[in-house]
């Protein structure tokens, strides 16, 4: 797995421990900044650099944080093709990827702790979307959306 993983000033602590913690686990991690902390940094730039990793191939999925993950999931679903949700439990981690194709996870570094994270991180890493048939229904539904 080769994933797209950015954060502004509120998320970067969080992205570099869970930058670490994902090349442990054997994930090719691009980063897409910010790279060093930056208090003046905008999230915008960091979940625009992500999701146009997922589109354009360099990444099979991506991991958005900033402080409360809100700022970074809206901008985020402003990109054609990307299905990113904000997410602070593990079953909506795993199944929003399962029954709803979610290729980009945000994540609130002021709402959720390092260990939280890591489970979350894993259960969004762990399975593929299912393919059945009233999930590709339901996928075809939204992307719908994206042409209007």
């Amino acid at each position: 797995m080769k994933l797209a993983i950015g954060a502004d000033h509120a998320g970067f602590e969080l992205k570099e421990l869970l930058r670490e913690h994902l090349v442990l686990r054997g994930v090719e991690v691009v980063d897409k900044g910010n790279t060093i902390y930056d208090k003046l940094d905008d999230y915008p730039d960091y979940a625009k650099a992500v999701c146009f990793a997922v589109n354009n191939g360099e990444a099979e999925r991506g991991i958005i944080i900033c402080g409360s993950g809100v700022g970074a999931c809206m901008t985020a679903n402003k990109v054609k093709g990307i299905r990113a949700c904000l997410c602070h439990d593990t079953y909506s981690a795993r199944q929003g990827v399962e029954h709803d194709a979610m290729n980009v996870l945000c994540l609130g570094a002021r709402i959720v702790g390092s260990a939280l994270a890591k489970e979350l991180v894993d259960a969004f890493l762990s399975v593929e979307f299912s393919n059945e048939e009233r999930h590709v229904r339901r996928l075809n539904k939204m992307k719908e959306l994206e042409n209007n």
